[in-house]
């Protein structure tokens, strides 16, 4: 899991990745530098590599979560590597709320069904993504998520991907949140 080392969203981070871990995956977390990374709302959370050092050879997966830090990955030159080696290499590639516009601008949603916070909808349909606005989006081996409301399910839909590695399950969505829950990454 990829999160800014200053403002990553806490739900987005935290939700997720007990699912993952509920479910027996080793969750690695990456960002800028290691040391203690802080979510918006306070969360603290070990980081065990640095973004320079990810090699996507290791991984089953690679995630981006979103939140106000989340937009410096947005067109960081490492983390568009990081997202097209693992576009590239077929592995599970996601990103939630905010964060889902990093893969876009690294060009891996172009022709995808895809979903995210909608402060940056306009800016991942410039890529050519097909943007419904709903909670969660698998198209493929990529998941995407409009943000905290349905963080949960994005890391459900992650396991669910993890678990059949050679199958590429057709593209399916699931509901959006009413407005109230959007509310702001």
């Amino acid at each position: 899991m990829i999160i800014a080392f200053e403002g990553f969203r806490d739900e987005e981070y935290a939700e997720p990745k007990d699912v993952l871990e509920k479910a027996g995956v080793e969750v690695i977390t990456a960002s800028t530098k290691t040391g203690t990374a802080t979510g918006k709302l306070g969360l603290k959370t070990k980081v065990d590599v640095a973004l320079d050092q990810v090699q996507v050879v290791d991984y089953d997966a690679v995630l981006f979560i979103g939140g106000p830090g989340s937009y410096q990955f947005h067109h960081d030159p490492k983390a568009h590597k990081i997202v097209k080696e693992t576009a590239a290499a077929g592995k599970v590639l996601g990103g939630i709320c905010a964060g889902v516009n990093t893969l876009a601008q690294a060009g891996a949603l172009k022709g995808k069904t895809v979903t995210s916070f909608a402060g940056v909808a306009e800016d991942v349909e410039k890529t050519g993504a097909n943007y419904t606005g709903k909670g969660v989006e698998v198209d493929g081996k990529i998941v995407t998520a409009d943000g905290p409301a349905h963080a949960k399910i994005f890391g459900e839909a992650i396991c669910r991907l993890l678990s059949s590695p050679l199958s590429s399950p057709p593209a399916n969505s699931f509901p959006s949140p009413s407005k109230m829950e959007r509310g702001s990454q």
